[in-house]
């Protein structure tokens, strides 16, 4: 008999197999290791263009030191201790995950550089010598398979795992120590190599693979979850249910300056309808307080069978 926390879905699935879930999660993170490998060895490295993260520092050792010193050792020797030391962090699925994705994405290296036949030393194979165009795709397609990973549950950068463990304790986001990491890299790839030029067009292949997972990982077209404080819930309750027909959620406030009694109306809607719902809730009550946020993933069906 199968353990609840091996099928959490076991009640909608009855044929749901663990072994069959992680052989599915290792197929999908194949394919994003595979991706990210292509994007870095076809469009950025032939032209000496810098990934972010653990792979432009790879990128960068592998340029400066001799042959034998290839990008997929560099990959492996600088990810996997990062996510070693965030194990207690992550968890153990995490981080195997993680560690099996660099393994691919290092595999996938060492196949392209040194046994497809294809020229990926002097030119990209997709877009030459031009480095706006390396940078742009090469951008893309590596975040591609970086937001896949992230989908699938893992990473495939060691920063990334830094960032979460040491953000908080420094006192910035995230996204600030990740990002102040690459600023770091480039400057220090624009000193070593003494040409400032590759380290820019490298800022753009960053920029380019952040919307890339944004979108991988959000979709194009996030959700807006919306709060109405309202003295007049069960109209405003009325006139969305039926202008959208989807799932409301009424609950207690209390206003901290007048101390009256408010009611909030929690309610998800896509970004088309937000100009309507704001003039059909205004249109009810005039005062209401409405407040509208991007929100990444709606689970769950409503009465109508959609958000």
């Amino acid at each position: 008999m199968k353990n609840k926390t091996e099928c959490r879905y076991s009640k909608l699935n009855k044929n749901c197999s663990p072994v069959k879930d992680i052989i599915i999660n290792l197929l999908q993170l194949t394919l994003a290791g595979c991706i990210n490998a292509i994007g870095v060895n076809m469009f950025l490295a032939p032209v000496k263009l810098y990934d972010s993260g653990i792979s432009g520092t790879s990128m960068l050792l592998n340029y400066l030191t001799p042959e034998t010193f290839t990008l997929s050792l560099f990959l492996v020797l600088l990810n996997v201790p990062l996510f070693a030391f965030g194990l207690k962090k992550q968890g153990a699925r995490f981080t195997l995950l993680s560690i099996y994705t660099v393994a691919v994405y290092s595999f996938g290296s060492f196949i392209i550089n040194q046994v497809l036949p294809i020229d990926v030393v002097s030119s990209s194979p997709f877009a030459g010598t031009d480095p706006l165009l390396c940078a742009i795709f090469g951008g893309i397609v590596s975040g591609v398979g970086s937001g896949l990973t992230i989908r699938y549950g893992a990473a495939i950068d060691g920063v990334e795992v830094m960032a979460v463990i040491f953000a908080k304790k420094i006192g910035v986001t995230v996204g600030t120590f990740v990002m102040s990491y690459n600023v770091i890299l480039y400057i220090a790839a624009g000193i070593l190599s003494g040409d400032w030029k590759l380290p820019l067009y490298s800022i753009i292949t960053y920029m380019a693979g952040l919307k890339t997972i944004d979108f991988i990982v959000e979709g194009l077209d996030k959700a807006k979850a919306v709060m109405i404080i309202t003295n007049h819930p069960e109209n405003v309750c009325e006139v969305l249910s039926e202008a959208f027909g989807s799932g409301i959620t009424v609950y207690d406030a209390r206003g901290y300056y007048s101390g009256q009694s408010k009611k909030i109306v929690y309610f998800v809607v896509n970004r088309f309808q937000v100009p309507k719902l704001k003039k059909m809730v205004l249109g009810v009550d005039s005062t209401a307080f409405i407040s509208i946020t991007d929100t990444s993933e709606v689970l769950g069906l409503n009465r109508k069978g959609r958000y």
